[in-house]
């Protein structure tokens, strides 16, 4: 994360967190800029691939993947961890995730089909962690 104001919101999102979620976060470098895209894509993807551990549920996110309600999306972190199940979400760079790792995804979801900067959906995803952990909870942070 390079900008301010996207890891200010991401670093408090992850305070939060820590509360109640056992949270890793790994980044793999960019590809380098003069590959064509899908080259960069390939190289990033088998970085990610390396990061990833076999008993992890794998779930990355991409603009053509299954979106959900909060609520629903609580619910099926709540199906993962009561399976014994870690789940594990990638992030894409700049041009999102190869092919070769959406296969390998065991899940493939969505914020809806416009596309964000990758350092917003990081913000996204652990504002969305948090609100699951709260509507799991009980508590009054979703309503």
């Amino acid at each position: 994360m390079r900008t301010a104001y996207w890891l200010a919101a991401a670093e408090e999102y992850t305070k939060r967190l820590r509360r109640g979620i056992d949270l890793t976060q790994e980044t793999v470098r960019d590809a380098q800029a003069s590959l064509p895209v899908e080259q960069r894509k390939s190289i990033e993807a088998v970085a990610l691939q390396k990061l990833l551990r076999p008993s992890e549920c794998v779930i990355c996110l991409d603009e053509r993947g299954l979106s959900m309600p909060s609520q629903d999306f609580a619910a099926f972190l709540q199906k993962l961890f009561d399976s014994g199940k870690s789940p594990c979400f990638v992030i894409g760079g700049a041009f999102g995730l190869g092919t070769e790792l959406l296969q390998r995804a065991d899940h493939v979801l969505s914020f809806g089909p416009m596309t964000f900067p990758h350092e917003l959906a990081k913000v996204l995803l652990l504002e969305q962690l948090y609100r699951a952990e709260s509507i799991l909870a009980g508590s009054g942070y979703h309503h």
